[in-house]
């Protein structure tokens, strides 16, 4: 559970999007958080109180004066044990309270008299999120250090389409766990690759490694918690990119190599993750092979694909370089072997049987300290494991 322990008060504004708050409070609870749920009158109207009292446990607040509270100070009490106070949905009109410092109800002083983290899911229609009040208001809740998450964008309780939406409830759980991740990158950018290449033999044919992109994507998401701009060239996955993360995709490895290559100077790491095909047809056949027109089977003349990575860590000023093996066997010795050959200073190595394609996986780290094995979890855990002793290694470098 990636929020056990944390103490959220989540407050809970007028607006349809309130719907989707019922199942926020049902991930953060998920998830091992703590949920104190305050509303606004406006709010009730939406969602009643018994809803988030039956998904927290904890009885909702809607009142200033509420007297359940010993010294009748609700506004006080609430946050104190709060570790973030999180706003969703967050109206336009409650937006401007904010930007101006009002505190007319019980959530408007709470925020105000807050002593955690503010964060705050805008939802309201895109021609009020447009509004250049709302966009003032915005930008002055951003310059007091308010986390504003989103909006999203897409179709709306009104019929209309844009931005303005707001985020879907597994998206903001997502970014809550990210703002409680240590800021181990910011300021640095990482670039990355996941996924497997296709190397097309026919337009219905290809040769390509087998990949789920499930721990690149990890990794991506995970150096973005850690405060990092991210650039991920992923080669043909399933999975939805990582909120906050540049996706660049491609198919082939020459156009992965063109992608990294164009990149690479202007990044403070490089991680190659993608299993990149070893190689490609040395011509391309236009139209498909019928297998009624060849009796026996064609002969494919291969070509070698470009060492991605090993370019990258030659560079003159190469990013700090990390590589992947996935080995059947020998584990230490082909891992530590292809470390020393690349001439980079830090490659995880996973044998196949211990995770491939799955949620979950084994790690060691190679580098010049020698081995680091990490135990089974999850890939997000490994993947933040992972940019932990990346961090350590930036700062050891050289400028």
């Amino acid at each position: 559970m990636q929020l056990a322990g944390r103490n959220i008060v989540l407050g809970v504004t007028g607006g349809i999007a309130a719907y989707k708050a019922a199942e926020l409070v049902r991930l953060l609870v998920k998830e091992g958080a703590s949920v104190q749920v305050a509303m606004t009158e406006a709010a009730t109207n939406f969602v009643t109180p018994v809803t988030f009292q039956a998904l927290s446990g904890k009885a909702v607040f809607t009142d200033q004066w509420d007297s359940r509270v010993a010294n009748n100070m609700a506004h006080i009490d609430l946050s104190r044990a709060a570790d973030a106070l999180l706003v969703a949905p967050g109206s336009a009109d409650f937006l401007a309270k904010l930007a101006n410092g009002l505190a007319d109800d019980l959530l408007t002083t709470l925020i105000l008299a807050r002593d955690c983290p503010l964060l705050v899911a805008p939802a309201m229609n895109r021609q009020m999120w447009d509004n250049p009040a709302t966009r003032r208001n915005v930008a002055s809740l951003r310059s007091d250090g308010v986390v504003i998450l989103g909006p999203g964008c897409g179709d709306q309780a009104c019929g209309e389409t844009g931005p303005g939406r707001m985020l879907e409830a597994a998206e903001i759980v997502d970014e809550i766990v990210a703002h409680f991740q240590p800021k181990l990158l910011a300021g640095k950018r990482v670039l990355l690759t996941a996924g497997p290449t296709f190397e097309a033999i026919d337009p219905v044919r290809g040769i390509t490694n087998l990949s789920s992109g499930k721990m690149g994507y990890a990794i991506s998401r995970a150096a973005r918690e850690a405060g990092a701009e991210v650039t991920l060239v992923s080669g043909p996955v399933c999975l939805p990119c990582p909120r906050g993360v540049t996706r660049i995709a491609v198919t082939s490895a020459l156009q992965m190599h063109t992608a990294v290559l164009r990149r690479a100077a202007d990044n403070d790491v490089f991680i190659a993750v993608a299993a990149v095909a070893d190689y490609r047809p040395a011509q391309f056949i236009e139209q498909k092979i019928k297998k009624a027109q060849c009796p026996t089977p064609p002969t494919i003349e291969l070509e070698q694909n470009p060492d991605i990575l090993g370019e990258v860590a030659a560079l003159p000023r190469p990013p700090l370089c990390v590589g992947f093996a996935a080995e059947s066997e020998k584990l230490a010795e082909y891992a530590e072997s292809k470390r020393r050959c690349k001439k980079i200073p830090l490659i995880a190595g996973n044998l196949i049987g211990d995770g491939f394609g799955g949620d979950h996986n084994t790690l060691v780290l190679f580098d010049d300290d020698g081995q680091h094995p990490l135990p089974p979890a999850p890939k997000i855990d490994l993947a933040r494991q992972l940019v932990a002793r990346i961090a350590a290694l930036l700062e050891k470098r050289p400028c």
